[in-house]
């Protein structure tokens, strides 16, 4: 890119010279990102946050295309039927002390005799028994090799044990009023108080709308982007669309020269909205998902909840490309009373808690009550 164009085609740092009129002026030998550079960043292989040996549990479902051609997407295979169902299964809210994890158990025991040789009753009854006093989800120490980081979520962190692995790709899912952004928020500031530097496009508000939402909570975004330590940067999602071929070039060049640990897109729902070809929208959100891997930063999706199915995005793609999913959502009694809860879906290379637990909004956040249940 010639330093003639630069003020036309770097979308990002146009438009953190705009919002940051008095920050400080760049530095004269700072060498800028040649396209050349910017093409070999791009050609070097994705980056799929998987430890060597692992296998990525999406890959080996390929038979099975998640995209049909309805436009529906099924969302794990754990949450087909609702939780909700009176019939069939226990209650899912019912705290039982114990949590699974994302590989199957053996289902022979140590005297050889099969889980299932008595009745059924019997068999959910012993595998359901434990201490349940613990105030820990997991029982054994966690020991691994790949760097993780956690949420920042009072509650939720309690849920992942070890943390999640850095350079993960998360997507939040939720309706109307559920705490995205103030998700996504929750989990930028986590870094930034810990030195972290991070970045937050959104399509949905404006610049000042985000400062003055993470003032009310005490954050001070501000001054983390007087010292340099954050980015917000507010763009159209039309001229995203339009543009979003150049985004995807320059984004992981651009990110890495900023310095950003965790980068945060609120909403990405708003992006497939642009493409009314459906072919066309699934190649678009895989291919900027791919960049995102690619710029080896752990990134946050925020996502629209299908208005038929509050465990599936609005178009049922994204939680098929990304490494993380939670679930918001709110939850009905029979009595009418309504609260809010959430769900890890999926988090791959990661032990996790399958329980839907209660949380809140409040003025310090969004905090996760571990060992509560909903009703």
């Amino acid at each position: 890119m010639s330093g003639d164009d630069e003020s036309d085609d770097d979308w990002f740092e146009s438009a953190l010279d705009d919002e940051n009129g008095d920050s400080q002026p760049r530095d004269a030998d700072e060498t800028p990102v040649t396209a050349a550079e910017s093409d070999a960043e791009e050609s070097a292989p994705a980056d799929t946050g998987l430890a060597e040996g692992d296998s990525d549990d999406d890959s080996s479902s390929a038979d099975s295309n998640p995209f049909g051609d309805d436009g529906s997407a099924v969302a794990d295979a754990d949450s087909d039927s609702s939780p909700f169902d009176d019939g069939g299964g226990g209650d899912p809210f019912s705290s039982g002390g114990s949590s699974t994890v994302d590989a199957e158990a053996d289902p022979s025991s140590d005297d050889g005799g099969g889980l299932f040789d008595d009745d059924f009753a019997t068999a959910f009854e012993s595998a359901g028994s434990g201490d349940g006093d613990s105030g820990s989800d997991f029982e054994e120490e966690f020991e691994s090799d790949i760097p993780r980081v956690d949420i920042g979520i009072e509650g939720l962190d309690q849920m992942i044990q070890g943390g999640i692995p850095q350079r993960h790709l998360i997507v939040t899912i939720g309706s109307a009023g559920t705490g995205k952004t103030t998700f996504g928020l929750q989990f930028l500031h986590h870094g930034l108080r810990n030195g972290e530097s991070a970045v937050f496009l959104t399509l949905e508000q404006s610049h000042d709308a985000i400062l003055d939402t993470a003032g009310d909570r005490g954050w001070g975004f501000e001054e983390y982007e007087e010292q340099g330590q954050l980015a917000i940067v507010d763009l159209d999602p039309v001229e995203m669309a339009n543009s979003l071929d150049n985004i995807r070039g320059e984004l992981p060049a651009l990110i890495e020269k900023f310095g950003a640990d965790r980068l945060v897109l609120d909403s990405v729902s708003l992006l497939e909205m642009m493409y009314d070809d459906q072919s066309r929208r699934r190649t678009e959100v895989f291919d900027f998902t791919r960049s995102l891997k690619q710029a080896g930063v752990t990134t946050m999706l925020v996502s629209e909840a299908s208005e038929s199915n509050p465990f599936a995005s609005r178009h049922g793609i994204i939680e098929y490309l990304t490494d993380a999913v939670f679930i918001l959502q709110y939850v009905r009694s029979d009595t009418g009373e309504t609260r809010l809860a959430v769900e890890i879906q999926k988090i791959r290379n990661a032990n996790h808690s399958r329980e839907t637990k209660p949380y809140e909004i409040t003025n310090d956040g969004i905090s996760v009550y571990q060992q509560a249940n909903i009703f």
